[in-house]
């Protein structure tokens, strides 16, 4: 899941969302759930609190990293101690995960000196880089950051992180076979060997993008509101999209990749 905006007012401190999210997990039962950044919508103890409260009680291992939304939104706060109440709710900015058959490496792509568009610092890089290497054989390696690596169907105003092309090839050089992201509020999901020629022996490569949970802009009304579900076996990764329609969750789309 991706972008909850606690304290948007829209967020996913919606009751009937915030119930049905802990129906779906508790239905898929996943290994880990995976919160890709702006959980809250200014960064405010309060939000950080809140949000931290709810994930929590989902009863899931958590996986969580940062957002644009999630630091202080005017200086000096945003430069002097940008991540204060993410690292005081969740410790780490770059936090990873291990279970049986997974390896899960989080990086964090939030800019203070900028606002929407993402970098990932080298050392973060070398770190996320040196843990997909390290993993089990057969294990799943998995990369997430909050910004988006490919880009919407529908807006054209939030670019990429910056250096996509060279993160992307170092991930997957590291062996990622799954990236997950948000930040745009759209679902994506396509492999790498369908917009990019990769020569020599290459192995499959899927960069997922969550839907997101919130609608901070009452102009964003016709944005859809989701969740990834990733199923792996031995031999192939499925990934399912789940969208809200105020009632129940609909599955809206299934790929299958080989693994």
């Amino acid at each position: 899941m991706s972008d909850l905006h606690f304290g948007a007012g829209n967020g996913l401190d919606d009751p009937r969302l915030e119930q049905a999210i802990g129906d779906l997990v508790e239905r898929v039962s996943p290994a880990v759930v995976v919160a890709s950044g702006d959980l809250t919508h200014r960064g405010l103890r309060s939000e950080h609190e809140a949000a931290a409260k709810y994930l929590r009680a989902l009863g899931r291992p958590l996986l969580v990293i940062p957002g644009n939304h999630d630091i202080p939104t005017w200086p000096p706060g945003r430069f002097t101690h940008p991540y204060r109440e993410f690292e005081r709710c969740w410790g780490t900015t770059s936090a990873s995960f291990s279970a049986p058959g997974l390896e899960i490496a989080g990086l964090c792509s939030v800019q203070p000196l900028g606002y929407q568009r993402g970098h990932v610092k080298g050392h973060d890089l070398e770190r996320a880089e040196a843990r997909l290497r390290e993993a089990p054989e057969g294990a799943l390696r998995v990369a997430t950051l909050h910004h988006q690596l490919t880009g919407a169907p529908w807006r054209n105003t939030k670019l990429p992180v910056k250096g996509r092309k060279s993160l992307l090839a170092r991930l997957a050089a590291a062996g990622a076979e799954l990236i997950l992201g948000g930040h745009i509020h759209q679902a994506t999901v396509v492999e790498r060997q369908d917009f990019q020629v990769v020569t020599g022996d290459s192995h499959t490569c899927v960069i997922a993008t969550a839907p997101g949970l919130g609608r901070p802009r009452p102009s964003r009304a016709f944005e859809t509101r989701g969740v990834l579900v990733h199923r792996a076996d031995e031999s192939s990764l499925t990934v399912e999209t789940h969208v809200w329609r105020d009632e129940d969750w609909a599955l809206t789309g299934t790929r299958t990749f080989p693994r």
